[in-house]
């Protein structure tokens, strides 16, 4: 073959081969935007995947349905910032502040919050206050603080086969600070609550399929209406809980006293 044919060939395969997406704008043009703005910046709709955006202000910005997959927001402030229906995807969100922020409908599968697989002593992300009505989560979510934040009809479940390695089955929020958090007719199935704060929690119709409460402290929380199929309290705390003679699958529960 004449290296002119060799060229075409080649040509041709570069240009059927399927092309590499890419964010549709910079981390350091995002970062100069946002040091100039003196308001929020609208950065609806954007693509910014995989994009180095830590230790950032993001001063209450418009990301609305924004593509961050993979992003690296550690420590960065996104306090007030409209994230609605943004998809936050294996992110990196150590030490990240996401305080009254808009995460309605958001997606927030696998994210980063530790350096390994067991938290360490890293800072964990915060949502105090968040709106995070209808979202979806799953992931190592251990002591992170979501008080106050509304879960409102969340899916917080294991969602199936994701392309990732598996090591993990269940979302776990072990040792959160859930105080007050609405996860009012939420799926929490299987989710990990071992050593959490739930006082004043309304988990009202929440699914709470073999969801583990030991030695979670559930203190004037509401589980009214709330399936807890094969869940386990032992060694919670159920002090003033209420609706305990409502709870549907109450009789496979474990360890919930009478």
């Amino acid at each position: 073959m004449s290296p002119i044919h060799v060229f075409a060939v080649g040509l041709a395969t570069l240009l059927a081969a399927p092309q590499v997406r890419a964010a549709d704008t910079t981390a350091r043009e995002v970062t100069e935007q946002l040091f100039r703005a003196s308001g929020p910046v609208d950065l609806s709709g954007r693509d910014l995947e995989g994009l180095d955006l830590s230790l950032i202000d993001f001063k209450k910005t418009r990301l609305a349905k924004a593509n961050m997959f993979g992003v690296n927001l550690t420590g960065s402030n996104l306090t007030g910032a409209d994230l609605s229906s943004v998809n936050l995807d294996r992110a990196n969100i150590i030490g990240a502040k996401f305080d009254g922020a808009n995460l309605s409908g958001a997606s927030l599968l696998r994210p980063s919050t530790t350096m390994g697989r067991e938290p360490g002593s890293e800072t964990p992300p915060s949502f105090v206050g968040a709106d995070m009505k209808g979202a979806k989560v799953f992931g190592q979510l251990s002591r992170v603080d979501l008080s106050r934040a509304n879960l409102e009809g969340a899916t917080l479940a294991p969602f199936g086969k994701t392309g990732f390695i598996e090591d993990l089955f269940r979302t776990e929020l072990e040792g959160a600070q859930l105080n007050g958090t609405n996860f009012g007719g939420s799926d929490l199935t299987y989710v990990s609550f071992r050593f959490a704060s739930l006082k004043g929690a309304n988990l009202k119709g929440a699914k709470l399929h073999n969801a583990d409460f030991s030695k979670a402290d559930l203190t004037d929380a509401d589980l009214t209406g709330a399936d807890v199929k094969d869940a386990d309290f032992d060694g919670a705390t159920l002090t003033g809980v209420k609706g305990l003679d409502r709870l549907a699958s109450r009789d496979t529960a474990r360890n919930l006293q009478n």
